[in-house]
């Protein structure tokens, strides 16, 4: 089972669930969070005072899958959320060595 963690542009968010239920993903979380990368902020003026914006709004979606899906999802995750643009996101993934779905007590890909 693979963990797969996306950080995208808040506006792409439907695009992005709207792909993944294409696909059969049947449940993810989506967190608002901020972060900046490459990009390091921006400038902004607010009442003629120019100020640095260090961390901008960004949406986090987690999705656990089996590892055999990962790159397919990984894939749509990019395709949906891609603009051109800086600041678009990252994606990453990461092993897991369990899950338990609490109301039942399933284990591993039957707790997906």
């Amino acid at each position: 089972m693979k963990l797969i963690t996306a950080i995208i542009q808040r506006k792409k968010l439907d695009d992005v669930t709207e792909a993944l239920a294409a696909k059969g993903v049947g449940g993810l979380t989506v967190s608002d969070v901020q972060g900046h990368g490459t990009q390091k902020g921006r400038r902004e003026i607010f009442r003629g005072k120019e100020f640095t914006v260090d961390f901008l709004p960004k949406t986090r979606i987690d999705v656990v899958i089996p590892a055999e899906e990962a790159e397919e999802i990984i894939e749509t995750i990019a395709s949906a959320a891609r603009t051109g643009e800086i600041g678009d996101g990252k994606i990453w993934s990461t092993q897991l060595s369990g899950v338990v779905r609490v109301r039942t007590g399933e284990h591993g890909a039957d707790a997906i």
